[in-house]
């Protein structure tokens, strides 16, 4: 075994103590990108080539530093993004709400489908639908400044268009006309802070997490800046914290001009986001 494997071994196990989830992944993603290769190129360095910022930066995630924090990138879907302090780290499981999103938009048959993402922090959904949708007009919406620097980054060059604003009110140049209205807006209920996990609670900006008592404040103001933008039969789409399923569907209601409002699970098939359909008169 080469001196950079052994070493890596070594930090898996310090990750482990500390209780970081994926100890293995994150000490040799660490070591991949100290020493400017892939994960699965490790064995190839040399032993003369390795590099003692390999353990500062395990110090660091030993400490429950987001991975993402270190290495100054996230990957989502098939983008890779900058992230860092004062901006939400986008999670796996919100890649299932953007592909159920991009099916449902392709489903609609709109030549050029107009798309608002709001509570946008990295631009990674709306840079995902851009994407993926070629013909899209995107528009993304973020209120955090500290966010924003970092959405900034990230959209440079794209098709996305970055807005500061607040969710509840932005874009009411768009009202009626848009195609699909997405979000992955902060949802964990206060009651709840002690049990979020280090990485999040620590290092995620306190807006991207936290949303009154039950955590669902922000979505029911959504709702109406949802309603207020979609056109008669367009989609929105809603992530929520997996122990929030079968609450979420119940704020889009027929009262308030929803049909077809339902829940869906993740690749761990539990309750992840809501969707609904502005009624058609």
């Amino acid at each position: 075994m080469n001196v950079l494997l052994a070493e890596v071994a070594q930090a898996t196990q310090r990750l482990a103590d500390a209780g970081v989830p994926s100890p293995r992944f994150d000490a040799e993603e660490l070591a991949a990108w100290v020493h400017g290769v892939s994960r699965g190129e490790l064995h190839r360095v040399a032993d003369a080539d390795f590099d003692a910022r390999y353990w500062e930066a395990v110090a660091r995630r030993e400490a429950r530093e987001p991975l993402q924090h270190i290495t100054g990138r996230a990957f989502f879907r098939y983008l890779e993004l900058h992230v860092g302090a004062g901006v939400f780290v986008p999670r796996p499981e919100t890649e299932s709400v953007v592909g159920w999103a991009i099916d449902a938009v392709r489903a609609m048959d709109v030549a050029e489908p107009l798309i608002v993402d709001l509570c946008t922090g990295s631009g990674a959904i709306a840079l995902a639908l851009a994407q993926e949708v070629p013909r899209s007009r995107v528009h993304a919406v973020e209120l955090d400044e500290a966010a924003l620097v970092w959405a900034r980054k990230n959209v440079e060059g794209s098709r996305v268009t970055l807005h500061q604003g607040d969710a509840r009110t932005a874009l009411s140049e768009l009202d009626g006309q848009v195609d699909l209205v997405i979000s992955n807006p902060p949802y964990i209920p206060l009651t709840e802070w002690e049990h979020v996990a280090p990485e999040a609670r620590d290092h995620d900006p306190q807006i991207a997490l936290f949303s009154g008592e039950d955590g669902l404040d922000v979505i029911r103001g959504l709702e109406r800046t949802a309603h207020r933008l979609l056109r008669p039969g367009g989609v929105v789409v809603i992530e929520h914290a997996d122990t929030q399923g079968g609450q979420v569907p119940w704020i889009f209601t027929e009262d308030r001009g929803w049909a077809d409002a339902a829940d869906h699970p993740d690749l761990n098939n539990r309750p992840r986001f809501a969707t609904a359909r502005r009624e058609v008169p």
